[in-house]
């Protein structure tokens, strides 16, 4: 298929005008078709034949959909552009001398350009979107670049916890002895009241994060979630610990506190002795209670522990241990990444020995799913 115009436009002869007028009706109806998306539908087309009607739907559906949302849209508008019976028969094609169809528009200088380049911006807003909901672990290499630099837009907020002692504020409790004070100045003259509440500060937070087998695919993800909960829990004088668990347990606060993210994860890598090993999370979680979480890591603390359940140890031994991680935790959080997945149910031996002692069960596959996190924590 020959291209023209600098590679922005393709050609149009014989069944390409029906291909290109379609591609034009799916953008009008919400799907994202870009300008390479529509190269790649009429490559694939020409491939399989224009009039094969299936080869064709197929391949509108492999390249012109960028995710699951498209592919009800897609349906509902092949069928009321191509019917039922089968595709329009292609036209004669036509001489270089006769103008033909176009979906996708160039700019001539008169802003009809602008309209097409409007329609690429909102395309490249909609792929962030599309990218923000996808499952972390079936991503690209590309896609997973791009995903890094999207955490920077998460802003979690530390929870809060109430302090013994007071400060001023503009309304709450009558400060009694400063409005006395203020009252004694004036020589016992009425003073203005004053008012006070009680003072604020950042909760600790606790990630244990499994980094074994079967959650190796979403383990560089949940490590740059926990690089971002540091660095913001650093710029608001909160406390943020994060361990690793597999075989053992493996304290990562200091490789996470680095600036940059992807030290941070490679100081990370050559910490880790356990990368994609068994889960023994009885074990592990029994040690990180006797070593660090019974003596004040945890007590008080916001803990969340990311894992899929598939526990290889005594799951009895799990129950145990997150009974009792439960009695000195302010809040306990479990994040599955097949929580979010459709037709999920916890019938791993873990995950049943766990939920009666955690107070929120989050999904945790996708970027949309870890800023509902944030909110979770954030009100904890």
């Amino acid at each position: 298929m020959n291209t023209d115009r600098g590679g922005d436009e393709p050609s149009v002869v014989g069944g390409d005008v029906v291909l290109l007028a379609f591609t034009r009706a799916l953008r009008a109806a919400g799907v994202p078709v870009t300008h390479d998306r529509a190269h790649g539908f009429l490559a694939a087309a020409a491939l399989l034949g224009v009039d094969d009607q299936r080869g064709t739907y197929l391949a509108g559906r492999a390249t012109l959909c960028a995710g699951p949302d498209d592919l009800e849209r897609y349906d509902q508008v092949f069928t009321a552009f191509f019917g039922r019976d089968g595709l329009p028969r292609p036209r004669p094609a036509q001489s270089e001398g006769v103008p033909g169809f176009s979906g996708l528009p160039e700019s001539d200088g008169s802003g009809a350009g602008e309209t097409a380049e409007e329609e690429l911006v909102r395309a490249r807003a909609s792929d962030a979107e599309v990218l923000r909901h996808r499952d972390v672990a079936t991503l690209s290499a590309a896609e997973k670049h791009r995903l890094a630099g999207m955490f920077a837009t998460l802003r979690p907020r530390p929870p809060v916890r109430r302090t013994a002692r007071h400060q001023r504020w503009h309304r709450g409790q009558v400060d009694a002895p400063r409005t006395l004070r203020a009252s004694l100045r004036r020589m016992g003259e009425p003073a203005e009241i004053e008012w006070r509440r009680r003072g604020v500060r950042p909760r600790r937070v606790v990630l244990l994060v499994d980094v074994s087998g079967s959650m190796s695919g979403y383990a560089d993800a949940l490590l740059r979630l926990a690089h971002r909960f540091t660095q913001v829990g650093l710029e608001r004088r909160g406390v943020v610990e994060t361990f690793t668990v597999g075989t053992r347990l493996t304290h990562l606060t200091r490789a996470m506190r680095i600036r940059d993210p992807e030290r941070a994860l490679v100081a990370a890598g050559e910490t880790v002795p356990d990368w994609s090993g068994g889960t023994r999370l009885g074990e592990t979680l029994r040690f990180f209670l006797d070593r660090w979480g019974q003596r004040g890591m945890a007590r008080g603390a916001v803990v969340v522990v990311f894992s899929d359940g598939w526990e290889r140890g005594d799951p009895t031994l799990l129950g145990e241990q997150m009974a009792r991680l439960r009695r000195v935790a302010h809040r306990v959080v479990w994040v599955n990444p097949h929580r979010g997945k459709a037709g999920y149910e916890p019938v791993q031996q873990g995950v049943l020995a766990a939920l009666p002692h955690c107070d929120d069960f989050v999904a945790g596959h996708s970027l949309a799913a870890f800023a509902e996190l944030s909110e979770v924590i954030s009100r904890a």
